[in-house]
């Protein structure tokens, strides 16, 4: 039961626990709600039927049903909302564990925009169906199987007469759920979609207002918002129809009721107590029914949000066992890698990095040079070949166990609004405040930050909106220094800076790369010169590798490269 509640509606072991126990209070609250039917039934007894009972027996069953009432109701709520409250952040908490788990190709292939309403919007939604609807489903399930068999065990034809309208009724709406579950993934979807499309004008208003798009976007929000306002009235629409629908059959409970019950009664088969009870425990039933049918709606509603979080939970992750790394030589033995299964972006790829020295990766753009970055470090898995660390493939090696002894420095700086100082120490959690400090003095960052208004505690704005491109990239760099793993990996990291500027970062790597195993990238080919291994990649292929000098006589189209770099570099303009 446990496991199917966890599959059903997404939950941890924890809300699952949570549901059975809230499923069997509603239980006993429908139970108890039965209570002051059964009191108005022994007044009926005593009135109709003149049974002599003492006041204060019905002074006494009053304030017992009083006092049950309340207490179920109080444990109803808690299990309900409190229980539910709880599982929400841990739902939260585990749909943000597992992505933290999942390969960077996820994220390639899924909109973040998407990932981040899963974790606030799909939990809300899935909060609001536990706190109000799951649980009473599956309480008043198992209230109307055990009062049926009452019902039928008193009087078979009274008890159909109060049953087989209601079972006629849920098996219309389950026969629906098709309909209403695919008339409410399509609002689902173009919610997110919506969303997508606000976040995207947000991130591009430098853009958008720089090209005079501002007044096309307003429009084109304003349009989709609209549509997605008809698209959740349509299917509004759809669930209400249906279930007001289904609803009319729920009428004829006391219909059959009435008239098998004034037959029965006329033919002495039944006396007056009998009649009214059934008529009574038809009523209540069917509020019971009714009330589910809009839970049930809920349910189907909730079904898109439950397939998402079981989605990201299920992807796939990347294997590999925690092991002590010894030896940093990085050897590539015949890769091949796709982004998808269609376009083979490198193919056979065999080259070593050794230990100790600097090895460069240069071609043309989008010959694969990046991507070889993504496979070494694993943020991709190759989907042939091998790549070997300390003579170990890595897609045996744990995700945790390798990142540990890598640092990369990309092209494209990622940084927190936060301060200077916890910025950099990201690159290494738990270092104190004066290892930081000499992580930041290695990568020349002191020069710039002792002139912000509170030095190492200036918050720098979203992803460092405060700072310029070089001083973005050098607190980058200054992760790499407090991390000090012995494989780094720098990819394009000077393209877009200015000469003063890559003059000071390429101060920070020669300390940097000292006794590592270092790849880098780079379309300034004259900081790459002087490396211990250039390695030329040409339409996913190791065309040739080698030292500079070298490669001017033996490959072609290193020469080229270098040939262009400096007509690049003589054009005026």
């Amino acid at each position: 039961m446990k496991a199917l509640y966890k599959k059903s509606f997404a939950l941890t072991d924890r809300g699952a626990d949570d549901l059975i126990r809230s499923s069997i209070t509603v239980f006993f609250t429908y139970f108890i709600n039965m209570l002051p039917a059964m009191l108005l039934m022994l007044f009926f007894d005593k009135t109709l039927l003149s049974t002599g009972r003492d006041n204060a027996v019905y002074y006494v069953v009053s304030i017992v049903i009083i006092a049950a009432v309340y207490v179920v109701l109080s444990l109803e709520y808690n299990s309900l909302f409190n229980a539910t409250y709880r599982e929400s952040e841990n739902l939260r908490i585990d749909i943000a564990r597992n992505i933290s788990d999942l390969p960077l190709s996820y994220f390639s292939k899924h909109d973040l925009t998407d990932l981040a309403q899963t974790i606030m919007s799909d939990v809300a939604t899935l909060e609001h169906a536990l706190s109000h609807a799951i649980a009473k489903i599956l309480g008043f399930a198992g209230f109307f199987v055990l009062i049926s068999v009452m019902l039928l065990a008193n009087n078979l034809k009274l008890g159909l007469c109060v049953i087989s309208p209601i079972v006629v009724y849920f098996v219309l709406l389950l026969i629906s759920k098709k309909v209403q579950t695919a008339s409410f993934h399509k609002s689902y979807e173009k919610r997110r979609k919506n969303s997508d499309s606000f976040q995207e004008a947000i991130e591009l208003q430098m853009e958008i207002q720089s090209f005079g798009m501002a007044d096309d976007i307003k429009k084109k929000l304003y349009r989709e918002v609209e549509e997605g306002e008809k698209i959740q009235i349509s299917s509004e629409f759809v669930g209400v129809s249906i279930i007001g629908l289904a609803g009319l059959i729920l009428y004829i409970t006391h219909i059959l009721v009435i008239v098998v019950g004034t037959i029965l009664l006329a033919n002495g088969e039944i006396n007056i107590l009998y009649f009214l009870g059934y008529l009574l425990a038809g009523i209540k039933i069917k509020e019971g029914a009714e009330a589910n049918a809009m839970n049930l709606a809920e349910l189907f509603v909730v079904d898109s949000a439950v397939k998402r979080i079981n989605e990201i939970r299920s992807a796939e992750r990347q294997g590999g066992e925690d092991k002590e790394l010894s030896e940093f030589d990085i050897e590539l033995k015949n890769v091949a890698f796709s982004y998808d299964d269609n376009t083979e972006v490198l193919e056979d790829i065999s080259f070593t990095a050794n230990q100790n020295e600097v090895t460069a990766i240069v071609g043309k753009s989008g010959c694969g040079k990046t991507s070889i970055l993504r496979l070494v470090s694993r943020l991709y898995d190759v989907n042939g070949g091998e790549i070997l660390i300390s003579n170990e493939d890595i897609k045996n090696i744990s995700t945790r166990t390798l990142f540990n002894k890598v640092s990369i420095v990309f092209q494209d700086v990622t940084l927190f609004d936060t301060s200077v100082l916890e910025n950099i120490r990201i690159g290494k959690t738990g270092a104190s405040d004066e290892e930081v400090k000499r992580a930041a003095k290695l990568a020349n960052c002191e020069e710039f930050i002792e002139k912000l208004e509170n030095g190492y505690d200036t918050l720098i704005g979203e992803n460092g909106a405060n700072l310029s491109g070089g001083e973005r990239q050098r607190l980058s760099i200054a992760r790499a220094f407090l991390k000090d793993a012995p494989i780094i990996i720098l990819d394009e990291i000077v393209a877009s800076l200015d000469v003063d500027n890559e003059k000071k970062i390429q101060e920070s790597l020669n300390k940097l790369t000292k006794n590592k195993t270092v790849l880098i990238i780079s379309h300034r080919l004259k900081s790459i010169q002087n490396v211990d291994k250039i390695v030329v990649i040409d339409n996913g292929r190791v065309e040739s590798e080698g030292k500079h000098e070298d490669l001017l006589k033996t490959s072609k189209i290193y020469k080229d490269l270098i040939d262009k770099t400096a007509l690049a570099e003589n054009f005026v303009y």
